[in-house]
């Protein structure tokens, strides 16, 4: 019979303790956010330089409209009227119809012949008769002169004068604008679109003479038609 043993106890092992999850640090959050903020400015950004590109290429096709409008429809349209308005002149007719007071003394010194227009009876004229046998000479007499009769007579006196004098006419006007007060103006007008009309005729029609230069380089027109 084997002889009897005691064994020792054996103890259990202690259980791993758990593995604890990493804090996430404060500076790989703004690592994160700042790569997705990043990401989404690009993606921004290239979206806008591209409508800007669109935009640009369109604009540049239409360059050479575009300055024709606006140098020969808008600028020169501008100048050459003002020109033409400071060349005009003003027509029409004006028709007056009013009435003018005349007050004045109007002096008569004249020969004239006047015809009475009745029997005038003249006391103590003298006349020399020559009928027949008989002649009378400067004789003082009374005399009736008949109606109708035609009298030479001389004329002075002063004859004061107090009318309204009526006065119905058309007047024609012709005023040239560039003898009256809006010359200045108008000149003025024209020199300050002028300026603008040389700068618009001096840009570039195309995108090639944008890029080429004016006049282009002859490598850079090869290049971009």
């Amino acid at each position: 019979m084997a002889p009897y043993s005691e064994e020792a106890p054996v103890e259990a092992s202690p259980r791993p303790p758990k593995a604890e999850k990493p804090k996430a640090s404060a500076s790989g959050v703004f690592l994160a956010f700042g790569s997705v903020f990043w990401t989404i400015a690009s993606v921004i950004s290239l979206t806008v330089n591209i409508i800007l590109i669109v935009v640009l290429v369109y604009l540049s096709s239409q360059l050479s409209n575009i300055k024709k409008i606006v140098r020969d429809d808008v600028l020169a349209g501008l100048y050459t009227n003002f020109a033409l308005m400071d060349q005009a002149s003003i027509k029409t007719t004006i028709p007056i119809h009013t009435e003018v007071p005349a007050k004045f003394d109007l002096p008569l010194d004249t020969d004239t012949v006047v015809v009475l227009n009745k029997d005038t009876r003249i006391a103590g004229a003298r006349v020399t008769l020559n009928t027949g046998g008989l002649t009378i000479v400067n004789a003082p007499t009374d005399i009736t002169l008949p109606a109708g009769t035609r009298l030479p007579i001389h004329l002075t006196l002063v004859v004061p004068v107090d009318q309204k004098i009526p006065v119905d006419l058309s007047v024609d006007v012709n005023i040239p604008l560039n003898k009256t007060d809006l010359h200045q103006p108008f000149v003025g007008l024209q020199n300050l679109v002028a300026p603008y009309y040389v700068m618009v005729n001096g840009l570039p029609d195309s995108m090639s003479q944008i890029l080429c230069g004016m006049p282009p380089n002859p490598l850079c027109k090869e290049i971009i038609p």
